[in-house]
Parts: C-alpha cells; sequence; structure tokens
C-alpha cells in the first residue's frame, strides 16, 4: 500500500512520527508550512509544549486553528491540542513546570491546562472505540493515526506543531485547497458514531466548499438523517445558526431542505431570494449578519408561526420575543423618512428593531434610502417619560388602583403627540383623569 512522505523532513520530525508504518492511508509531512505565530497568540502555551517534551511526548494543535489557518481565516478559532502523553502523564508533566491542571473533561478523554488566563483542553489520544461517549475507560496510545482516523472531516485531521511543522493524515491540505468537504473513512461510520456530524458536515460544506457536495458524504447523511431525531434539539439548531452566519447559507440551505434533512423541526421551504436580498443589504450597510434575522426573512412568519419556530428550535425568551415582535409590527412604509415615526418605533422597541425592519423592507425589494434611513434611526434621540406614580399622588390622586391605568394613558396620548408635552403639561392633562 503506497505510502507517501515529504521530503526533506528532519529527524527529529520523523522520530516524532514513528507511528507512520501503521498509516494505512498516507501521511504527509509539511516542514515549517505553517506560520505558528498566526495561532500562537499567547506565548505562555509555549510552557506546555515544553513540559510536554520534556516528558518524551508531542503536543500538537489540531482541528479548527490549523484548519482555519491554512485556508486564511485567521480570526475567530479556537486552539485545540493533542497529546501521546496520558491524562496521568500530562498532568506529572505539568506540575513539573507549575503549570495547573483541571479535570474537566476525563470522562472525554481530554485534560484542561491553564494557560495564562484561560483554560486549553488538551485530548489524549486514544485507540477507536465506538462507544467511548458512553464509558469512562479508554486505551489510550500513542498512533496519531488512530487519533486521526476517529475525527470527522479530512480537512479537521490535520495537525501542527509548536514550529510549524504540519502533519497531514487524509488528505485535508489537498481538500481543503479545492474546497472538498468529505468525511474520514467510511461516512457512514462517522455519522453512527455522532450523528451531530451530519450538521457539521453542511456547516463546513457552507464556509469551506468550493463545489457540489462530496457524493459519498452527502449520500450518507440523507440515508443517516433519521439518527439526527436522537440528538439534542439545542445541538441540532446550535450547528444550524452557525451555518445561518456562513456566507453561502442560501447554497447549503437548498441541500438540507432537497435532502428533508431537518424535516421534523423546519418547513422545508423558504425565500432563498429575500433571504440573499437580505446578506447583500447587510452586507453594504457594513452590519453583522445575524442568525435570527436571517431565519424570519426566510420565513416572514406570522405570529403562529413564530411561535412554533421558537417552539421547535428551543429559542431563548429573548430570541422568542424578538422573532415574535418583528411578527407582531406592522411597520408602515409609506413613514419610513418620517422622524416622528421612526422615533415612535425606537421608544416602543429599541433602535436595533427599528434597523431590522428596515433591512427586512430593503430585502423584500421596497425602494427606501437604507443607509440614510439607519443614518437617521441611529440619529434619533430617544425621548424619556418621566411621569411616575408619586408625581399623580402628589397631584392629588387618592385612587391608588388608578396609577397604572393613568399612567398608561398619558404615556399613549404623549406618544401620539409626538412626545411633545412636557412633564408639567402630563401633570395637567393627569388631573383631568383623577
Amino acid at each position: 500500500m503506497l505510502i507517501k512522505f515529504w521530503l526533506h523532513y528532519k529527524f527529529k520530525l520523523l522520530k516524532e512520527c514513528k507511528d507512520f508504518v501503521k498509516i494505512k492511508g498516507f501521511l504527509m509531512i509539511k516542514t515549517e508550512y505553517l506560520n505558528p505565530e498566526l495561532i500562537i497568540k499567547d506565548k505562555s502555551i509555549l510552557k506546555l509544549f515544553k513540559a510536554v517534551e520534556n516528558n518524551g511526548g508531542v503536543l500538537r494543535f489540531v482541528g479548527g486553528a490549523v484548519r482555519d489557518v491554512l485556508a486564511g481565516k485567521l480570526q475567530g478559532f479556537e486552539i485545540d491540542l493533542a497529546t501521546d502523553l496520558s491524562p496521568d502523564e500530562l498532568v506529572e508533566a505539568c506540575q513539573e513546570e507549575g503549570l495547573k491542571t483541571v479535570p474537566i473533561g476525563l470522562k472525554y478523554a481530554t485534560t484542561g491546562v491553564v494557560v495564562g488566563d484561560k483554560i486549553v483542553e488538551v485530548s489524549h489520544l486514544r485507540k477507536t472505540n465506538t462507544d467511548y461517549k458512553f464509558s469512562s475507560e479508554f486505551e489510550f496510545t500513542d498512533d496519531w493515526n488512530a487519533d486521526a482516523s476517529k475525527r470527522d472531516l479530512t480537512i479537521n485531521a490535520v495537525y501542527a506543531d509548536s514550529k510549524g511543522n504540519v502533519f497531514d493524515y487524509y488528505n485535508g491540505i489537498e481538500d481543503l485547497e479545492n474546497g472538498v468537504v468529505k468525511f474520514i473513512g467510511k461516512p457512514q461510520d462517522r455519522i453512527k458514531e455522532e450523528p451531530i456530524r451530519i450538521m457539521r458536515f453542511f456547516r463546513f460544506y457552507s464556509i469551506f466548499g468550493k463545489t457540489e457536495p462530496d457524493a459519498k458524504s452527502l449520500k450518507a447523511c440523507v440515508e443517516n438523517k433519521h439518527l439526527l431525531k436522537n440528538v439534542a434539539i439545542e445541538q441540532v439548531r446550535d450547528e444550524l445558526f452557525k451555518i445561518f452566519l456562513t456566507d453561502n447559507i442560501v447554497t447549503t440551505l437548498r441541500y438540507i431542505f432537497e435532502n428533508d434533512i431537518l424535516d421534523y423541526i423546519l418547513p422545508m421551504n423558504g425565500n432563498f431570494e429575500k433571504l440573499e436580498n437580505l446578506q447583500q443589504v447587510v452586507k453594504m450597510c457594513n452590519l453583522t449578519p445575524d442568525f435570527l434575522r436571517r431565519l424570519y426573512i426566510l420565513y416572514q412568519p406570522d405570529e403562529t408561526l413564530a411561535e412554533n419556530l421558537a417552539a421547535r428550535l428551543h429559542l431563548t425568551k429573548k430570541q422568542k420575543y424578538r422573532l415574535l415582535n418583528w411578527s407582531r409590527f406592522v411597520f408602515n412604509e409609506s413613514k419610513v423618512e418620517d422622524i416622528n415615526y421612526l422615533t415612535k418605533v425606537c421608544y416602543l422597541f429599541d433602535k436595533d428593531f427599528c434597523i431590522d425592519k428596515v433591512l427586512f423592507m430593503a430585502a423584500e425589494n421596497k425602494k427606501i434610502d437604507v443607509l440614510r434611513t439607519i443614518e437617521n434611526i441611529n440619529n434619533i434621540q430617544i425621548p424619556e417619560f418621566n411621569i411616575k406614580g408619586k408625581d399623580l399622588i402628589n397631584c392629588g390622586l387618592t385612587d391608588y388602583g388608578k396609577i397604572r391605568e393613568i399612567l398608561e394613558t398619558l404615556e399613549h396620548n404623549w406618544i401620539e403627540n409626538n412626545f411633545a408635552d412636557t412633564p408639567d403639561e402630563l401633570l395637567q392633562k393627569a388631573k383631568n383623569l383623577f
């Protein structure tokens, strides 16, 4: 079986990768291929590398940090590390270097190490075990290929050391360059190990995919989509909303909808044209993408559907009421340039809500000057209603049961009068309501 090796690697690298003779696919080592400073933002992490090396072990960056740096995405990634030391060996190594360890994930064969003001997670190489999620017993190994083989996607099974040497066991670098997202080994096996990987496949395709989805991987996702029903809705939702934040959301959602991947929680239809319009408008306005905004414009739900979506996706209370308020409030399009009207909307809700409604209008191809309208909204000074119950009492109100009713009436009239009434004028009007 053919085994490829990158030329000109150092003897030390060869020693660290002594497991290469066991590899069923191939291992490619690229010497000083990656600038480690792009990953290492806090130099204190080098102390952890030193601790592991001093105890005869190997420590490498793996997953998102390596993948994203190789792809030129230099912000937002989290650092994940892997070592061939067992948990006990790592704890001992850290103690010798004065590093504190935290047993945050021992049942998943992961040790937390305090580096600077953060805790970094270090996973330990272990032999493949499809039941590892349900057991606290592991058989640890120093076989890096065994660790790589149980990861989900080829692009997530690329490692790098502190010197920038890159170790690629499943052709992840080439797949990343070509925009190919696919599972390691047999796709159905990877999915059955962790069904949430179906959603992860679509998420990473939405970020890195440059061609049509890998046929075998997509087929396995479709054939095993029923397994997602056994996954916590929160997990599925979180992966879905990460997809909603990608630039390639429409293409990815089409594949998800066409194959009924999420038909048990989402309506498998939606207005993709308006979603694309919203993306363009938000980008033009230099605003941050918002997954909930994108969900809303995709379905433009009435109050009933908004309630249903919130329940199905287990939205937080804040997210639910945002969705409901969008669906309940009908924005008067003819008054989009009326500062008084915009001020009322901002007062009743807030500026962000008002801007969101304007963005929705623009996504529906309404002819409005979005940039100028948003600027007008941002310049609004939201007035304050300063009349309190004690003010009514000081003016002679003796029926305390009417305080709330009178305040609500005063506030309503004040709003309708474009906030023009002064506190003294409001109190004078209040006396007529006693």
